[in-house]
C-alpha cells in the first residue's frame, strides 16, 4: 500500500516556554497549559497519544502514551512566527531574524506603496488586527485608503473592507507590497486582512491571504515533489511556502472545513504528504487572548480525530505538531517562544514511546525523508527508527 503521512499543524499550540524565551519576553508562556488550567480542555484522543506525558511541561504526568509516540520539539530558528516555524518543520532552520517594525514602517516605504497602488495609507501602528480594524474601519470606509499595520512578527498587514476595496484589488495590493519588500525590508509575510460589517462591529473574513518570502533553500516539500511523491497542502501551507513544493493545494477555510478536506483526502489514493495548517487557534483565539475560544477549538479538533483515526490505512502515519506558541493567557497578543508537541500514531508506529525533547522542529522533515527514502539535504535528525 502507498505510504501516506498526514502532518497536522495546530497553529500556535505550544507546550511551554523555551530556554531562550527571555530573549523574546516570553518567560512563563504556556499555551496548552493555559487551556488545561482553564478546566475546559477535553481532548481524549490527544490524551491517548501522550499529550500529558510530554516531558518538561507544566502538565506532565508519569507514564507513556497509550496510542503511538509523544515528545516535544525545540525551535532553533531566530524567530517565533508562522513562516520560520513552518520552514523549520520543513527542514530549514533560519539563523537570522526577519525585520520587524516596533515603531511602524518608514514613511518613504508607505509613500511608495501608496503611489504604486493609487490609494493612501492610514494607521501604520503595531497591534492586534481586530483593534486596528475597530479603530480605523470607519475611516477606511470613508476614504478608501489602506489600513496598514504590523505586529511583533515580521509582517506587513493590509486590511480593507470587502465592500470598499474588492478582494482582488486587495490581493494585488499585497503583491505590489511583496515585490517592494526585499533586502533589508524583506518581511516574512505580507498579509491581506479583509473584513466586513459596520462600525464598530467589524468582522475579519476567511479570505485572508498570506504572501510569503520563498524559503532560502529546498524544503522537504521540494525534495518529495522532486522524488515524484504527492505533496498536498491544506489551509495556509501554499501561502507559507510561496507555493513551492506542492502538487495540490486547498485554501484556508477555517479549522472545520480544513478538517473536512483532510478527511476527504483520506479516501483518495496518493503516496506522500498531506500537510495541514489549522490557523484558527492562532488567528481567532490566541491573538485575542480568548482562553475559552482556544480551548473549545482544541476540543473541537480532538472530536474530529474520532472520524480521522478509524479511517487510517495500514501504512498511514498521523503527526500532530505546532509552529510556535500564542498563549491566550499571557500578557500581550503576540506569538510566544515555546516548545511544540509531537504526537505520532499509525498501525506501523510503536505504542508507548516517549521521544523526550528533540533538538529541532526540522526533525520532522528528516524523518519524512527517511520514511519515503529520498535524498535529504535539510536540517534536523530523523526519529523514524525510534517510532516504527
Amino acid at each position: 500500500m502507498a505510504k501516506r503521512v498526514f502532518l497536522i499543524v495546530l497553529d500556535s499550540a505550544g507546550v511551554g516556554y523555551e530556554p531562550d524565551a527571555d530573549r523574546f519576553g516570553d518567560v512563563g508562556s504556556d499555551t496548552f497549559g493555559t487551556c488545561i488550567r482553564s478546566g475546559r480542555l477535553h481532548v481524549p484522543n490527544m490524551e491517548k497519544m501522550g499529550l500529558f506525558h510530554i516531558e518538561g511541561t507544566s502538565f506532565e504526568r508519569k507514564g507513556a502514551p497509550e496510542l503511538g509516540c509523544c515528545g516535544r520539539l525545540r525551535e532553533q530558528s531566530a524567530g517565533k512566527d508562522t513562516t520560520m516555524g513552518h520552514w523549520e518543520i520543513g527542514g530549514v532552520i533560519s539563523p537570522r531574524p526577519m525585520p520587524t517594525y516596533p515603531n511602524g514602517f518608514p514613511a518613504e516605504l508607505l509613500h511608495e506603496f501608496a503611489e504604486k497602488t493609487g490609494r493612501g495609507v492610514i494607521c501604520n501602528e503595531v497591534g492586534s488586527g481586530t483593534e486596528m480594524i475597530r479603530k480605523y474601519g470607519a475611516e477606511q470606509i470613508a476614504t478608501g485608503k489602506w489600513i496598514v499595520y504590523t505586529s511583533a512578527d515580521s509582517v506587513f498587514q493590509i486590511a480593507a473592507h470587502e465592500e470598499v476595496i474588492p478582494l482582488e484589488e486587495l490581493y494585488e495590493g499585497c503583491r505590489i507590497a511583496r515585490a517592494m519588500l526585499t533586502g533589508k525590508n524583506a518581511v516574512g509575510r505580507v498579509i491581506a486582512r479583509p473584513y466586513v460589517g459596520t462600525a464598530p462591529n467589524f468582522t475579519r473574513t476567511v479570505n485572508r491571504h498570506d504572501f510569503s518570502l520563498e524559503p532560502p533553500k529546498d524544503t522537504i516539500l521540494d525534495m518529495m515533489k522532486a522524488a515524484g511523491k504527492d505533496v498536498i497542502g491544506v489551509g495556509k501551507i501554499y501561502d507559507i511556502f510561496a507555493g513551492r513544493g506542492l502538487t495540490r493545494t486547498f485554501p484556508n477555510e477555517g479549522n472545520e472545513k480544513n478538517m473536512d478536506v483532510t478527511l476527504a483526502l483520506q479516501d483518495e489514493d496518493f503516496e506522500g504528504l498531506c500537510f495541514v495548517n489549522l490557523v484558527d487557534f492562532d488567528m481567532m483565539y490566541g491573538h485575542r487572548n480568548d482562553i475559552k475560544g482556544y480551548t473549545d477549538a482544541l476540543n473541537a479538533f480532538d472530536l474530529r480525530l474520532n472520524e480521522f483515526l478509524p479511517k487510517m490505512r495500514a501504512d498511514d502515519i498521523l503527526m500532530i505538531t505546532a509552529d510556535h506558541g500564542c498563549d491566550p493567557g499571557f500578557p500581550g497578543t503576540d506569538h510566544t517562544r515555546e516548545y511544540v508537541p509531537l504526537l505520532c500514531c499509525g498501525k506501523k508506529v510503536k505504542n508507548g514511546v516517549n521521544l523526550g525533547t528533540r533538538g529541532s522542529y526540522a526533525d520532522i522533515a528528516a524523518s519524512l525523508a527517511e520514511l519515503f527514502e529520498i535524498p535529504y539535504t535539510g536540517d534536523g535528525e530523523s526519529f523514524l527508527g525510534r517510532i516504527l
